[in-house]
């Protein structure tokens, strides 16, 4: 069996997003996804069900985007209100490499029917078609963020983290930006 291309369906109503993701969630498509969370929850949005009956594999990238925009969404550090990610029917595969990345108590995990679209309103998903830089820089920090939360990642990781450093370093040379860099411990909750 092939892996699809991934497809993003948005849906809201007053109370809720649902983003329904089919086929494989890989890092070309977690720039678009968190630009799509982080500018629904500008919009007032609290509560955001992902759909994943359809979804056939996260790879790490979006994984660690999601456990990124997770932990930003609960924590709320830059001033927003808490908001909530669910996660509805995860595959069993899906949810191991929650389970083995130790992400997944990041998350409310619903299993049952798909959400009804029939009373919500569809939403464009954007399509930014992310350049190689932003695509590297997303990787590194979704990588960095699963070290952070699970040190027994870091093995899996640092490899993977010390070539986008390299490629990024590489990139800046040619354009002046340094790699991202995120802090030792992650930012102490607001109260």
């Amino acid at each position: 069996m092939s892996a699809t291309p991934v497809s993003l369906e948005v849906w809201v109503d007053d109370q809720f997003v649902c983003v329904k993701i089919a086929g494989r969630a890989g890092c070309a498509s977690s720039v678009d996804f968190r630009k799509l969370l982080l500018g629904l929850r500008d919009k007032g949005y609290r509560r955001f069900i992902l759909d994943l009956t359809r979804c056939q594999l996260m790879d790490s990238t979006f994984l660690g985007v999601l456990a990124g925009l997770g932990i930003r969404f609960s924590e709320a550090p830059d001033g927003y209100p808490s908001a909530a990610i669910e996660l509805l029917n995860p595959s069993p595969r899906i949810s191991g490499l929650l389970e083995n990345l130790g992400v997944a108590e990041k998350f409310k995990v619903l299993n049952g029917e798909a959400v009804a679209t029939g009373n919500l309103k569809q939403v464009e998903a954007p399509a930014s078609h992310p350049g190689h830089e932003e695509l590297q820089r997303t990787c590194l920090e979704a990588h960095q963020i699963l070290i952070q939360l699970n040190p027994r990642n870091a093995p899996k990781f640092k490899d993977v983290c010390k070539f986008l450093e390299e490629d990024l370093k590489e990139l800046g040379k040619n354009n002046g930006n340094p790699p991202p860099s995120l802090p030792d411990k992650p930012p102490p909750n607001p109260s």
